[in-house]
């Protein structure tokens, strides 16, 4: 079994790494946001991922706080939202090969270690993008996390929030690095499950705010397996 979901890894990647591929080729002479869309669909049909919704998406919303676990975590809310997605994530992997111009050319932004002059071009590229009509993603705890409990949500998110009184929808996705994960070298096929939590207004004068939504996501992804043997 350990060999074939090795294989299947590799066959999973060589997907991911040829959709990528073909979004840095037809980003520039499609609309957005179809190129990052049908990069997404692509690795979906082919890896044969499948996604179980619980909750609606809160139109409204202007920016998703994701729990991360995979690096399918970007396909799989690519695939279940008509938003136009901006990402933000470390500077360090805009400077990677191959993936670094994956993130550049749709526009996503980076963010670097927290200092005066970094925080003003999160702000301003944040703005940028809203102002664009766009929708912001972010996974608050900064890196990939395959065990079962959430890291410490990183300041950004609510920074960006607070600063634009951004709605805010909250996602948890469950088990992802079952499905895909790279340090382990593998790939499973399976449907995976998408809560959306309530959309709310952030409240800059709560200084708590992020730090109650870790725990509430955290309880929601705990009761869900908990009381789901699927996942286990």
């Amino acid at each position: 079994m350990k060999i074939f979901a090795r294989i299947s890894w590799f066959f999973a990647t060589i997907i991911i790494f040829f959709s990528l591929t073909l979004m840095i080729l037809i980003y520039k002479f499609v609309p957005r946001p179809f190129a990052p869309k049908f990069s997404a669909w692509l690795i979906r049909t082919f890896t044969l991922f499948s996604t179980q919704e619980k909750g609606y998406a809160d139109p409204a919303a202007n920016i998703f706080l994701l729990n991360h676990q995979s690096d399918l975590d970007i396909a799989i809310l690519e695939t279940i939202t008509k938003k136009d997605l901006t990402w933000v994530a470390k500077k360090e992997l805009f400077n990677l090969p191959f993936f670094g111009l994956a993130l550049k050319f749709p526009e996503n932004i980076a963010v670097e270690r927290e200092s005066r002059t970094a925080l003003v071009k999160l702000l301003k590229d944040a703005k940028d993008r809203l102002d664009k009509g766009r929708t912001i993603a972010i996974f608050p705890e900064g890196t990939r996390s395959a065990a079962r409990k959430m890291l410490n949500f990183k300041s950004g998110a609510k920074i960006i929030a607070d600063k634009f009184n951004l709605r805010v929808q909250p996602i948890v996705l469950i088990e992802t690095a079952k499905c895909y994960n790279i340090k382990k070298f593998y790939y499973k096929p399976r449907k995976i499950k998408v809560i959306y939590l309530d959309s709310f207004i952030a409240d800059s004068n709560d200084d708590q705010w992020l730090k109650s939504l870790r725990e509430k996501m955290q309880k929601v992804y705990d009761n869900e397996l908990a009381n789901n043997l699927s996942h286990r």
